[in-house]
């Protein structure tokens, strides 16, 4: 028996003026898989994520999450599904004023009212899980490299045992290696909540690495859809251009001349 639908994406629509950035976008995520999107920017990626998230509000189409509609949903039910949700945000987004563990416990402590003597233990916790001591949780954001810096937004992301986690593009700025160090560490946390995940990137190395299946997008559409096993060998034009970044194929990148 196939697993059930935990996100459902059916014809979405959203534009922005005359710019249509989702154009009948179709995405089933299912439980308990990692879901890789990749695609150039600007083809609608970060978009689909606010769709989901309720940040933005599509023109047309249906988004479910474990088959309720939430496109509509009251401020009640809205705020139960978001509970279902962690996000590691591309560039950390840790905010600079406050100390680590608390940025990893932020959640806890402003969303669900946890307090603070509650909420550090967990947060140190978590921050074990992704290979940092306590004493980096007294430090601020300011005091951490990259790598750090992005070790402690995936603490921060799963923090509350999330059912679903979005990753946005999580080794942007990293090295090769460090990179490499991340998306272990993301299919290790995965694991252990036994989370679904739903990840951006077009960063194929981490593509590979962190997913079950991997989707593109181009124009606000799904072009291809597979196993991670199967992407090099999908036959699709889009996909093969895309993974061999060939400048020549049918995706055109539109450049300013001289």
């Amino acid at each position: 028996m196939s697993a059930r639908i935990k996100i459902g994406l059916a014809g979405v629509r959203k534009s922005f003026g005359p710019k249509r950035v989702l154009d009948g976008l179709d995405l089933d995520v299912r439980e308990g898989e990692s879901l890789v999107v990749i695609g150039g920017s600007g083809t609608g990626k970060s978009v689909m994520l606010k769709c989901i998230l309720g940040l933005l509000r599509p023109e047309r189409g249906a988004i479910t999450v474990d088959g309720e509609p939430v496109l509509g949903m009251g401020s009640d039910d809205r705020e139960r599904t978001l509970r279902k949700f962690g996000m590691l945000f591309q560039g950390s987004a840790l905010f600079d004023s406050l100390k680590v563990w608390e940025n990893v416990a932020f959640g806890l402590i402003q969303g669900r009212g946890m307090k603070r003597a509650e909420a550090k233990p967990i947060a140190l916790g978590k921050l074990a899980e992704v290979g940092l001591g306590p004493e980096v949780g007294e430090l601020s954001p300011a005091e951490l490299s990259g790598g750090m810096q992005k070790r402690v937004a995936l603490a921060r992301a799963i923090a509350a045992d999330p059912e679903i986690i979005f990753f946005d593009e999580p080794t942007t700025g990293l090295d090769p290696i460090m990179s490499d160090v991340i998306n272990e560490l993301i299919v290790d946390s995965v694991k252990r909540l036994g989370a679904t995940t739903l990840s951006i990137t077009h960063d194929m190395a981490s593509a590979r690495k962190i997913a079950d299946r991997i989707a593109m997008i181009h124009k606000g559409r799904i072009v291809w859809i597979g196993t991670a096993a199967e992407i090099d060998h999908s036959g699709n034009p889009y996909v093969d251009q895309f993974i061999h970044g060939r400048a020549e194929g049918p995706i055109k990148m539109e450049v300013l001349r001289p």
